[in-house]
């Protein structure tokens, strides 16, 4: 009605200043008021006193900290997540305006799990940065819970990874299949040897991922280990295949890794595959995407082509390696 005094969600809209939704952002990426103030090149005051102003105007507290803590609470958590997102918007505000409706710019920022590698997902990329050559990326590699977690909190688009137990709000699709054998390195008892069985293997030290467990990621390697009965010592758990590689080849024991990925430590006799030759176990890498999102131009694309891709390749066309059996 004409007159009538606005709502208080319309009031909200007109007097926050969009600038301290920026500094939030930046503070929270910075973990740090100083750190912020060094990123925006503004002094901590002027970054405390942004703080001050944005929880005033939301009513709550957004951080929690001190001399030595520093954490979002759950409010600053949410607010974050929307910064994100509108953030993204904004990144491609500038597609939506130009003439030319096909030309994309933007960024991207996706998040694997460490050492991912498919030739499926490689051939994917090269040809979306054919058809749009000014869309940027950037990769963020970590275990596979923080992926799920980057994905969750909108951080990035997508995400690359193992999963086991699957989050209502994200959609997994498998990516590709990766099979698992079990390798030793020179100076093990069984390197180099052949005519080994699996059952040689019971009572060796033993190293390999933390999901190597029968309700983790790694399910089907840990079946495996339970149905042969490796009883060795674990001497190391790792979220990362370097680690789990570095060990192997230091001498720890012997431990699963991807086959396909350590092809070239195959070949220059850095590691010697073990049984089981046929039928290894074999774990599935997931595309993972949040199920409601505000995504710029560029993101969308990458993600619904890729899925489209991925519906129309078979399934074998993308495990690695091809076991015969």
């Amino acid at each position: 009605m004409p007159g009538s005094p606005p709502s208080p969600r319309r009031r909200f809209v007109w007097e926050i200043d969009w600038n301290l939704l920026r500094t939030f952002t930046v503070i929270v990426e910075e973990k740090s008021l100083t750190a912020a103030g060094h990123r925006l090149l503004l002094k901590q005051p002027t970054i405390s006193n942004a703080l001050r102003r944005l929880e005033s105007h939301m009513a709550c507290r957004l951080i929690d900290r001190s001399a030595n803590h520093f954490r979002m609470t759950p409010a600053g958590e949410r607010l974050y997540a929307e910064c994100l997102a509108m953030r993204n918007i904004v990144t491609g505000l500038p597609d939506l305006i130009k003439d030319d409706p096909d030309l994309v710019t933007g960024h991207v920022e996706m998040a694997f799990a460490s050492h991912i590698e498919c030739l499926f997902l490689d051939h994917y990329l090269a040809d979306f940065h054919k058809t749009f050559p000014r869309v940027t990326f950037s990769t963020t590699v970590s275990a596979s819970r923080n992926v799920i977690e980057a994905v969750l909190s909108g951080q990035t688009c997508l995400g690359i990874c193992l999963a086991h137990e699957r989050h209502p709000d994200l959609d997994y699709t498998v990516l590709y299949r990766e099979h698992f054998g079990f390798f030793c390195a020179p100076g093990h008892p069984l390197f180099g040897k052949t005519g080994v069985e699996t059952r040689d293997l019971a009572g060796l030290d033993y190293v390999s991922f933390k999901t190597d467990h029968l309700g983790g990621a790694l399910a089907p390697v840990a079946r495996l280990r339970q149905r042969e009965n490796f009883t060795g010592q674990i001497l190391g758990l790792f979220s990362n295949l370097e680690e789990v590689r570095r060990l192997i080849k230091a001498g720890f024991g012997f431990g699963p890794l991807p086959i396909h990925v350590v092809t070239a430590d195959i070949e220059a006799r850095q590691l010697w595959q073990l049984p089981p030759y046929e039928n290894p176990p074999a774990a599935d890498v997931y595309l993972v995407t949040k199920r409601v999102s505000r995504s710029s131009r560029a993101e969308t694309l990458l993600t619904e082509r890729l899925a489209a891709a991925i519906e129309a390749t078979p399934l074998s066309e993308r495990t690695y390696p091809k076991i015969l059996s």
